[in-house]
């Protein structure tokens, strides 16, 4: 494959992966295929993000001025980088507000990283999923301003923020994104949500699934295989532990402000 060929179709690449394609075929080594984007990169084809990290520079365009879009960018921080959080959220246009943090799961020990005015912030894959070859599922690949963008489902985006939600931009942000979701597999969000073993994580997507039963056609059979994994004593909703009610079936004492969503009533 000839080099031009290749950035055709990769505006953000990984050297490996430049390397594996410029080889095919042939025995190049990796020396050359260095050789080959050093000289792009002179010539202002292309603009080296960081090492081992490269994008194309479109014809007309100079490497300063040069915007990416941030879903490819960040599926290739790390070979094994998944856009995930609220990141997935904002990438399916599903979230409440726009972030200018995306965050991305990895096995890798990658560091944070800022482009442009943009923060990338790698999350460790949980641990009970970490050895699992497809990191507990709910990934998709999909085209993307030219690129490939690996990123979770929605299934795996509501599990995950209320998992994590530190990563989901707060309860308020978190809910009002969830709530602009039409469907969501319930079976899919149930699996994964056991594969990742957290009790509280259970409770939290069990009295969300709840709260939105009618619109999210949530039926007892989907919230009684969440309660079997349910905390068997009282849990905050959070680790701030501010005070609340204590939900019957849950076991979690939720804050007022998101047991009866009270920023709905501010105009």
């Amino acid at each position: 494959m000839k080099p031009t060929d290749y950035f055709a179709t990769h505006p953000v690449f990984r050297f490996e992966e430049f390397a594996s394609a410029h080889r095919e075929g042939d025995a190049r080594k990796p020396e050359a295929s260095q050789a080959v984007l050093k000289q792009h990169v002179r010539a202002g084809n292309l603009l080296r993000i960081r090492r081992g990290l490269y994008a194309v520079v479109p014809r007309g365009t100079s490497p300063d001025n040069l915007q990416l879009d941030p879903y490819p960018l960040a599926s290739h921080l790390a070979p094994d980088a998944v856009v995930a959080y609220h990141a997935a959220l904002q990438f399916h246009g599903k979230a409440h507000s726009v972030f200018r943090r995306f965050t991305f799961l990895t096995r890798t020990r990658a560091k944070p990283f800022t482009f442009r005015g943009s923060e990338f912030v790698p999350v460790p894959v949980p641990p009970p999923l970490r050895d699992l070859p497809d990191l507990g599922g709910g990934i998709l690949e999909q085209r993307h301003a030219g690129g490939l963008v690996r990123v979770t489902t929605l299934e795996r985006v509501l599990v995950d923020v209320l998992d994590a939600p530190r990563h989901g931009g707060g309860w308020e942000e978190i809910w009002r994104s969830l709530e602009s979701v039409e469907f969501f597999d319930l079976d899919a969000v149930i699996e994964y949500a056991r594969k990742l073993g957290s009790a509280v994580a259970c409770a939290r997507i069990g009295f969300f699934l709840e709260q939105h039963r009618e619109r999210l056609m949530v039926e007892d059979a989907h919230l009684n295989r969440l309660r079997e994994f349910a905390p068997r004593g009282p849990r905050y909703l959070d680790s701030s532990r501010r005070p609340g009610k204590l939900v019957p079936g849950w076991n979690l004492v939720v804050p007022d402000q998101v047991l009866n969503r009270l920023w709905e009533e501010v105009p």
